[in-house]
């Protein structure tokens, strides 16, 4: 397929100096971010997708690229079958002494650490700092002395009760929770006031220790703000940020970021359903030294977030050409492209790339097992509000039992998938929710050994489809479904590739995963 002049889907850099918000229209949820050096590193949640946690890289806090990820895979057996809204929540870096920490929260298994010198190379693999379920959220913080600590919160879900904050001292090196958290303290309780306040930041400036931490539900909330001159409390707290006339929902959940040349930033999420947590930039200053996010028309101290805002100060010559993470591939190296996740922990035998081809080599399953819980799904998150995805699939490597094609994965899945039966193919839309039955409706014979398929993406929710042997010749295919976010997740889209029966399993080669505005 001729990619020549394929167009990144969402660009927040407008190229004179100012940029818009989003920065990031993907479902990048609860970001934190670092400055180191020049540098600027965000990290944020994945579920049970893997590899787990992205990492990405900025020189000006607007253009950013994925870079890497924290976990090549999830640290626990489970992680080997999908455990929708489970896994990697939100995660929290810093940089100490030439050490970049993340820490990892998974609600069920415990708080986990993952350290590295180079963000760009390997990381170590995921040390567990505490066994405990229904901890969340960990932020570690180094205080001028040398003690280390970690603020967290709680999911009611798994632990009984939510609205509060602890504090618990850490081991220098940021690896354990001496005495098994019994030191620490309740620090705050936001159920009179800050209800749902999670996601907790810690920071020190001027003599006050600070939790950025937002409340009030991840839909509706805002950003808290809580001070105190002794880390352990008493807070006060403050509403720094919320969502007042602007259309932006629930503006909460993010880092505070300075800059080289003294200005200070925030990123946060907004959710906005299918499309996931979209990242914001605000700009942050500070009054009596409490931080005022975004703009505050009426001089009140807290904050509305901006639509669009001049870029941060950088050095001359450092932000490049407006640019956004990878969306369409061509599969053109050796590695998948970091826009890739599996549906679960993966096997390297999954796949293979060769002379500019994906090949996908189909995986056994139950034939009563729906799509959504394939573990070897392969897939991206949605770059905008409103596209198309073309794909050119060769289907000769296929074996009766194969069943392969396109997906599109939220709450409910839409896919259109090519059978293979007795030596001949059949297309398929096999539609459902997660944990539901599957619905499977027969489109029709299909001869040929290549299919186009071409999935369209309008006003963030309606999905149609088309297909044909040829591009020139594709029409529309199936019936149009609604999507619907999964659990604490967007909607992704990528391929299937697998085999029902007990027969050989085949293969699925893919040219491109190619998007277009529409």
């Amino acid at each position: 397929m001729n990619h020549f002049g394929v167009e990144k889907m969402w660009i927040a850099d407008q190229g004179d100096g100012t940029y818009r918000n989003p920065i990031l229209y993907t479902d990048y949820s609860d970001p934190d971010a670092i400055r180191v050096g020049e540098d600027y590193f965000m990290v944020a949640s994945s579920f049970n997708n893997a590899p787990a946690v992205p990492l990405l890289h900025s020189r000006d806090l607007v253009n950013w690229k994925v870079i890497n990820y924290c976990m090549e895979k999830l640290p626990s057996g489970r992680y080997e079958k999908p455990a929708h809204g489970c896994g990697a929540w939100a995660p929290a870096i810093r940089f100490h002494k030439g050490i970049y920490y993340v820490y990892v929260p998974l609600p069920d298994e415990g708080i986990f650490l993952c350290r590295t010198k180079d963000p760009f190379g390997k990381w170590e693999d995921p040390v567990c700092v505490k066994a405990y379920a229904g901890w969340i959220d960990p932020c570690p913080f180094w205080d001028e002395d040398g003690k280390a600590y970690m603020v967290n919160a709680f999911a009611r879900s798994r632990i009984g009760f939510k609205n509060a904050l602890y504090l618990s001292p850490l081991s220098e090196d940021g690896m354990t929770v001496p005495g098994d958290g019994e030191a620490g303290c309740f620090v705050y309780d936001g159920y009179a006031t800050q209800p749902t306040i999670e996601g907790p930041k810690l920071y020190k400036r001027n003599g006050y220790y600070y939790i950025f931490a937002p409340a009030g539900g991840v839909k509706t909330g805002w950003q808290t703000v809580l001070r105190s001159r002794n880390i352990r409390g008493p807070y006060e707290e403050k509403i720094v940020m919320h969502q007042g006339s602007s259309p932006v929902n629930g503006p909460h959940q993010g880092a505070w970021v300075d800059t080289p040349y003294g200005e200070d930033w925030f990123l946060h999420f907004q959710d906005v359903g299918n499309a996931g947590r979209i990242v914001h930039l605000q700009p942050m200053r500070w009054e009596d030294d409490w931080p005022v996010i975004g703009e505050d028309e009426d001089g009140d101290g807290c904050g509305e977030p901006v639509p669009c805002y001049r870029k941060p100060l950088t050095g001359d010559g450092e932000t490049g050409e407006p640019d956004a993470p990878e969306d369409s591939d061509f599969f053109e190296g050796d590695r998948l492209g970091l826009q890739w996740q599996w549906n679960a922990n993966f096997k390297e035998e999954w796949y293979d790339l060769k002379e500019n081809c994906l090949n996908l080599y189909t995986q056994k399953k139950e034939a009563s097992l729906p799509l959504c819980d394939v573990p070897s799904l392969l897939l991206q998150k949605w770059p905008a509000p409103e596209f198309a995805v073309l794909s050119c699939l060769h289907l000769d490597g296929m074996e009766d039992g194969d069943v392969c094609g396109m997906i599109s994965l939220g709450g409910c899945y839409d896919s259109i998938v090519v059978c293979q039966r007795d030596g001949k193919r059949v297309l398929q839309q096999r539609t459902g929710m997660i944990s539901g039955k599957e619905e499977v409706t027969e489109l029709g014979n299909f001869e040929g050994d290549t299919i186009y398929l071409r999935m369209v993406v309008e006003d963030s929710r309606r999905i149609s489809w088309e297909s044909g042997k040829t591009e020139k010749t594709m029409q529309r295919t199936g019936k149009k479904t609604e999507a619907a976010p999964g659990v604490w997740v967007g909607v992704k889209s990528g391929f299937v590739a697998v085999h029902e029966g007990e027969g050989k399993c085949g293969r699925l080669d893919a040219d491109a995963f190619m998007y277009e505005k529409i």
